[in-house]
């Protein structure tokens, strides 16, 4: 099922709106948090059409989203350069996700400095094995195609790094496609667990460093490393890079830790 077909709701006028096709994209009893997170940033774009290109956002998942749902937007502030964009997704009349974009104008640049290729380079996915085949959530199954990004039985601390595509090109602009893959790993936290038990993303923190990206044959390499865990929680740092090994995106999460 393509992505539009859960997005074909979102008109970007506020109010109440069914997702009839959420069903391809739910994780437990909850809306996959990259497609809630697109559900939203869609709502932002469609309601105030004309912004210019995603830099930034900060998302709290608040409680589950399902098939009904309530959508808003509204501008917070708009500046010569930046605009500032609020929006929420409630549930049962109470907010189940909230969103705060920063969308801002290129200019000259006054500093440059590329980051970094990651170390320990997978090389390309066609090299690598398939991961994740009838493993893991029904949305990934569904909707992604997974390859192993690091060396199969070596000890890696608490990162998890895949290359991930989706198996559909769903025609979405490419900060939209980031949105829709940068929650698709699983925490780091999940290598380090004593012993089996649910997680749950609290909130997610991101920076988009192409907004303009064009991965070849739409695949990004993914990773999750857990930064700090105790007393129930994980800092996770999440990056995303492209196949020629640019970095795309950058992002902090919190992720509880049950079990």
């Amino acid at each position: 099922m393509t992505i539009a077909s859960l997005l074909e709701p979102v008109t970007g006028q506020p109010g109440p709106a069914r997702l009839d096709h959420a069903d391809e994209w739910m994780q437990g009893r909850t809306l996959y948090g990259g497609a809630s997170a697109l559900v939203a940033y869609t709502m932002a774009t469609r309601a105030f059409t004309g912004l210019p290109s995603l830099r930034a956002a900060q998302i709290g998942f608040v409680a589950p989203v399902g098939e009904e749902i309530e959508l808003s937007a509204e501008i917070v502030r708009q500046g010569r350069n930046v605009t500032q964009v609020r929006s929420e997704i409630l549930s049962g009349g109470k907010t189940a996700l909230t969103a705060f974009w920063l969308f801002g104008t290129g200019r000259d640049p006054n500093a440059e400095r590329m980051s970094d290729r990651p170390r320990d380079w997978p090389g390309d996915p066609d090299d690598n094995a398939v991961a994740m085949r009838g493993e893991g959530p029904s949305f990934i199954q569904n909707n992604f195609e997974v390859r192993f990004g690091q060396a199969k039985g070596e000890d890696h601390g608490a990162t998890i790094r895949r290359w991930a595509r989706l198996t559909e090109d769903h025609s979405l602009d490419p900060v939209g496609k980031l949105v829709l893959m940068g929650d698709v790993m699983p925490p780091g936290a999940m290598r380090i667990m004593r012993r089996l038990g649910p997680i749950s993303s609290i909130n997610w923190s991101f920076n988009v460093l192409d907004p303009e990206t064009q991965s070849d044959g739409g695949w990004y390499l993914a990773e999750n490393a857990s930064q700090h865990a105790d007393a129930g929680y994980s800092s996770e740092r999440l990056r995303m890079w492209d196949r020629q090994g640019r970095q795309v995106l950058d992002g902090l999460q919190c992720v509880a830790v049950f079990g």
